[in-house]
């Protein structure tokens, strides 16, 4: 679950802040968005992994542990976000529906 805060924090935080500051409310939804596409990338392939029988309890534990983290962590990453005010990139990641599209938003530079 550390993994969450890092890769949120990381992309969040790509901008420097200045005197301005980002909108707080944006800055969480972003944050939420970008949490539940990246994380639920990585735990739908490994309980797709699973035997049938397994995968439902599988799920139950994945959404406990992540809502548990996240929780824990979005007060934090919001803070972080608000600092950089990176309102386009912040727009671009609450607008973001897949893994591929939000991770584009947090790495502007592009590079894959």
């Amino acid at each position: 679950m550390r993994y969450l805060r890092v890769v949120i924090f990381a992309a969040i935080s790509l901008a420097v802040g200045t005197a301005c500051k980002g909108d707080q409310q944006k800055c969480e939804q972003a944050a939420r968005n970008y949490a539940e596409l990246v994380y639920w990338k990585k735990a739908n392939a490994e309980i797709d992994a699973l035997p049938e029988s397994e995968r439902k309890l599988a799920r139950q534990k994945k959404l406990s542990a992540f809502t548990n983290e996240l929780e824990n962590s979005i007060g934090f990453i919001t803070e972080q976000c608000v600092s950089a005010n990176n309102e386009e990139q912040v727009d671009c990641m609450i607008k973001a529906k897949t893994f591929e599209a939000v991770t584009k938003c947090a790495d502007p530079a592009g590079t894959d």
